[in-house]
């Protein structure tokens, strides 16, 4: 038996799959300037068109947030850049003081994208970034032939603002550290408020291209992934990105199973496997391979309303389905070689994960067997009952 752990993670020197997957400190520079960019352009403008466009009693600033797997730190980088790209989600959240039973006026969605689209049109003409048509639920701004930013548009109520950042100030003055008040506002002064505020947000609606408001909280989906994290310590996150990795590799596409998706049925039934990624991966194959074949519904997320499966058809979902059995199976099989066949493990790795499998066979370990038995995390036995008894 191999132990192949080390080819997926390791915190030595060596450079593993997981590093090869991560997005480099240079591309991450350039999508946080971007991102910045888009931030200082449309805050002042869309406060100056809050009253004239959007027919808003006063002006108002909006709020920004880095969403999606650059918050849950699972972004990877595809294999196949270009065609393929790298994602942010950056939205934008408009406090908005008229709260009708659905949300803000209707009329106000509408008009809302049209001003964002418009102002961001301006932006990509200056920049030489590109717009992509065609998205309902968010706009599309081509930054580098690698990379795009999706800018979802949402509004909250002015009062849910406002409270959380007289709350927040309480709170910085109370612990007193100038510095984490001066955070604060810095924070805010920019639009971005610190990540932990946006859990106090109650309502929240994004606005649509054809003019609805739709009911929408992405903080369900962080907070209720970011619990699985600390339950489960870092090897959940790590092992959601090699299959984030794995999808990339097969659908170049891009029609394979949502990282979404992927996420949430990999963390509902995760067991860790203490220094073994190779083992808690081979694991969260197999489920994903059951998962991914129908619904999936959280309860703790929503209620379970939303099947986060939605996007494939039954086609799609059983090829997937094949295609995630197969990797838990090769995995056992390169897992199961004796120490003289450590290449052949990688070669098969690599047919399914791609050459950011590292071709380092002295990363890889025997497996004796009593380590894969360690791996397996204690569970707490119930003590058993004893009778009394008496004696005579």
């Amino acid at each position: 038996m191999l132990k192949l752990n080390k080819l997926f993670y390791t915190s030595e020197e060596q450079v593993a799959f997981s590093d090869n997957i991560e997005p480099s400190p240079e591309q991450k520079k350039f999508l946080v300037s971007c991102k910045n960019e888009i931030r200082d352009h449309l805050r002042p403008k869309i406060q100056l068109a809050t009253i004239t466009a959007l027919g808003m009693e006063k002006a108002v600033s909006p709020r920004f947030r880095t969403q999606g797997s650059w918050s849950y730190k699972t972004c990877v980088q595809p294999p196949f850049l270009p065609p393929q790209e790298i994602d942010w989600d950056f939205g934008v959240y408009l406090p908005v003081s008229v709260w009708e039973e659905n949300g803000p006026p209707h009329k106000m969605a509408k008009a809302y994208f049209v001003l964002v689209e418009s102002l961001l049109s301006g932006l990509c003409l200056g920049k030489g970034w590109k717009m992509i048509p065609g998205k309902d639920t968010c706009i599309r701004v081509q930054v580098a032939t690698w990379a795009h930013i999706d800018i979802p548009l949402y509004a909250a109520p002015e009062h849910e603002f406002t409270q959380i950042m007289e709350k927040a100030a309480l709170e910085a003055r109370a612990s007193c550290t100038t510095h984490d008040a001066a955070s604060t506002f810095d924070s805010a002064e920019f639009g971005e408020m610190p990540e932990q505020m946006w859990e106090e947000i109650d309502q929240i609606v994004l606005a649509t291209r054809s003019g609805e408001w739709k009911s929408s909280n992405p903080e369900a989906v962080a907070s209720w992934f970011n619990d699985r994290v600390l339950e489960h310590k870092d090897q959940l996150r790590r092992v959601c990105r090699y299959l984030k990795g794995w999808r990339d590799y097969h659908w170049q596409d891009g029609r394979g199973p949502t990282s979404v998706s992927i996420m949430i049925a990999v963390a509902q039934a995760f067991k860790p496997q203490h220094g073994r990624d190779d083992m808690a991966l081979e694991d969260s194959a197999k489920h994903l391979s059951v998962a991914i074949q129908g619904e999936l519904r959280e309860l703790g997320i929503d209620g379970g309303a939303e099947d986060f499966n939605n996007r494939l058809s039954p086609e799609e979902k059983s090829i997937a389905a094949q295609k995630a059995r197969e990797l838990a199976s090769i995995l056992l099989q390169a897992r199961s070689y004796e120490q003289d066949f450590k290449r052949q493990a990688i070669t098969d790795l690599q047919k399914q994960l791609g050459e950011r499998i590292p071709n380092r066979i002295d990363l890889i370990d025997t497996d004796s067997g009593a380590d894969a038995i360690r791996a397996i995390p204690a569970k707490r036995v119930v003590a058993p009952v004893v009778l009394s008894t008496s004696a005579g």
